[in-house]
């Protein structure tokens, strides 16, 4: 079928929207009719060719909500008519995926960033040209994607279709990583490292879960005051004096340290302020060299921990937080700004300029 896609091609300041053709779904696939999809900093990393690279051209996106519009002949769980958010692909037969760990999956690079499926077809062409696509098992930058059926998750259709995308990676990245990899108690205390889409769900979901002390950290006032509007009960400018303030907010130090953004000196400021036995999550590794303090880091019992998808099984947590949504406990459409998918170039500068948190594209349908 034709459908119309953001096409990301080296030499491009911006993916262009470009009619492609798509496949019909195989036996494990749904064809999903995209509703609206949110932007993510790994689309803008990707096409600008920052961290894992990319084939070109590709089609990005992997914040995509829809509703499904056909099946393939051995899917059994969705039927045409269903609304989905897609999760990120997995292969679903190794130990990880077999535990309900897909973002651990031993093939998660390979399927995230390969550009293609796991037998390496794609099924994106331009006038016979190749075009990468399967971007995170969707490419939802576009009207229509194809993804596999175990990535769809269900959501009741009494929910804003629009609204949901960004459960799929930024939201989930930083609730997952306090409410399943940290599993933070009630009474516990966190710092938020960068108030972005990852950072703020983070402290919403610290504070649903009951933490003592939420601090977020940031350059950005006006971030910074959202965070406290989200349920941050302290702010603290990222400058050189926040290291004696997280100390005078919290003097034994914080059980909890999280952190989004890739600057070496934040990774110091986030390891000094840990307790005993605190823990540093990390959502990107650190931009140049950073030798964390490993005397510090042994002598407190404290660790490092590498956070994926926020360590979450998607097709528990997702449902969970809609619900908690739905009870106005997690406000993370307060995140989002819609951009019609024909202004795509906008919504995309304004994501990378840092000026909108969450940038999420409108479908003509919808």
């Amino acid at each position: 079928m034709k459908i119309t896609a953001a096409v990301s091609r080296a030499g491009r300041a911006v993916p262009g929207l470009e009619e492609v053709d798509l496949e019909d779904p195989r036996p494990d696939e749904v064809l999903v009719r995209v509703v609206a999809t949110g932007i993510c900093h790994t689309d803008v990393n990707a096409h600008q060719g920052r961290g894992l690279p990319v084939p070109r051209p590709i089609v990005l996106g992997h914040e995509g909500a829809g509703v499904v519009a056909a099946v393939g002949a051995g899917v059994t769980r969705l039927v045409p008519g269903d609304h989905v958010v897609l999760s990120g692909n997995s292969c679903g037969v190794c130990p990880r995926c077999l535990d309900a760990r897909p973002t651990y999956c031993r093939e998660a690079m390979r399927v995230a960033f390969g550009g293609a499926r796991l037998d390496g077809s794609s099924p994106v062409t331009r006038s016979g040209e190749r075009v990468a696509a399967m971007f995170f098992g969707q490419s939802s930058f576009a009207t229509y994607a194809l993804a596999p059926a175990r990535s769809a998750v269900l959501l009741p259709k009494d929910v804003p279709l629009h609204l949901m995308g960004p459960l799929d990676c930024g939201v989930i990245t930083g609730a997952g990583s306090v409410l399943e990899a940290f599993r933070l108690r009630p009474g516990q205390s966190i710092a938020v490292f960068g108030t972005g889409g990852v950072g703020l769900a983070a402290v919403m979901a610290a504070r649903l879960a009951g933490a003592r002390r939420v601090v977020a950290v940031d350059v950005s006032r006006s971030r910074l005051e959202l965070a406290v509007e989200l349920g941050a009960t302290d702010a603290v400018p990222g400058d050189a004096g926040a290291d004696q303030e997280l100390r005078r907010i919290e003097p034994d130090g914080f059980d909890f340290a999280y952190v989004t953004a890739n600057v070496p000196s934040v990774y110091t400021t986030a390891t000094a302020c840990l307790g005993v036995e605190g823990t540093l999550g990390y959502v990107a590794p650190p931009a140049g060299t950073w030798v964390p303090d490993t005397g510090f880091l042994l002598a407190g019992g404290r660790r490092l921990q590498g956070i994926i998808g926020g360590s979450a099984n998607p097709h528990t947590l997702i449902p969970r937080l809609v619900e908690y949504w739905r009870a106005k406990r997690f406000p993370f459409d307060r995140l989002i700004e819609e951009f019609p998918f024909g202004d795509f170039a906008r919504a995309w500068t304004e994501t990378a300029s840092g000026r909108v948190i969450k940038a999420v594209l409108r479908m003509p349908e919808s």
